[in-house]
């Protein structure tokens, strides 16, 4: 059981960011990432869908004898999470990016803090909620910036047109001490919202607070691995090359992605 991958999935490529980071800090785990691109992007869809999608997800990584399981997707994490816990918790431990950010950030004791996000994070208030669980102090201005996942995926994120756009959506905080990245897509754009803010203001994401959550729950429960047994596996719903070059800039190095669509079994 020490050996089994890791799981980790998204509806796309944003959950690469950490999956690197998990890789990066345990190099001897294996994973098998999934993104279901067949159904991008989880921040326009309905809780019952999303619900669904992610269902089939954690069922098809069961059946690939992985020890954990990752949502590697803040959508998925504020609609689906704890659907999943409880529906699988006999059968396996599954962990979404949400809280181990904020109990970092709840340590802060921040005044006031921002947060970007998709439409469904931000709506679900799920990081507001558990924010008060650690940390009823620090008031969060929540902003929802849909045009940030398909600019970034499309290769817009270090141009021109992406300062702009990024310029519009943060100028709107004000007196804020932190923001908060939550979207694992938004990793690429960490330098460019540093830049915007001057450097004055902590920006973080989730994936360096996941991994770290990660490994810390595989050394309690006796699960790190020894030695790598195998190649990494990276599948997809819908494959198409742009994503394919596209993953492996996410990654951070080049990637074979194979397409296995299970929604069609």
């Amino acid at each position: 059981m020490k050996n089994a991958p890791i799981g980790i999935f998204d509806s796309g490529l944003g959950g690469l960011t950490v999956a690197k980071a998990i890789s990066n800090l345990m190099p001897q785990e294996r994973i098998i990432y999934y993104g279901d691109t067949l159904h991008l992007p989880y921040g326009e869809k309905s809780d019952t869908h999303i619900k669904e999608y992610s269902a089939a997800i954690v069922e098809y990584l069961i059946k690939q004898g992985v020890k954990l399981i990752v949502i590697a997707c803040n959508s998925a994490s504020a609609t689906a999470a704890s659907y999943l816990r409880e529906k699988y918790h006999e059968q396996i431990e599954i962990r979404g990016v949400i809280r181990p950010m904020l109990k970092a950030v709840a340590q802060k004791n921040y005044a006031q803090i921002g947060l970007i996000g998709t439409q469904v994070t931000v709506q679900s208030e799920v990081y507001t909620s558990i924010l008060n669980e650690y940390n009823p102090i620090t008031k969060l201005n929540a902003l929802a910036t849909p045009l940030l996942v398909p600019m970034i995926e499309e290769g817009f994120n270090k141009n021109d047109i992406s300062k702009e756009v990024i310029k519009e959506y943060l100028s709107q905080f004000k007196d804020i001490e932190a923001l908060l990245l939550a979207c694992t897509h938004y990793p690429l754009i960490k330098k460019s919202v540093i830049d915007f803010f001057e450097n004055k203001i902590d920006v973080m994401d989730n994936a360096d607070f996941m991994a770290q959550d990660v490994k810390a729950y595989l050394e309690k429960n006796n699960l790190l691995s020894i030695n790598k047994e195998g190649e990494d596996e990276f599948k997809v719903s819908d494959y198409t090359k742009t994503f394919a070059k596209s993953a492996s800039m996410f990654f951070g190095k080049e990637i074979n992605v194979t397409e296995h669509n299970i929604f069609a079994l």
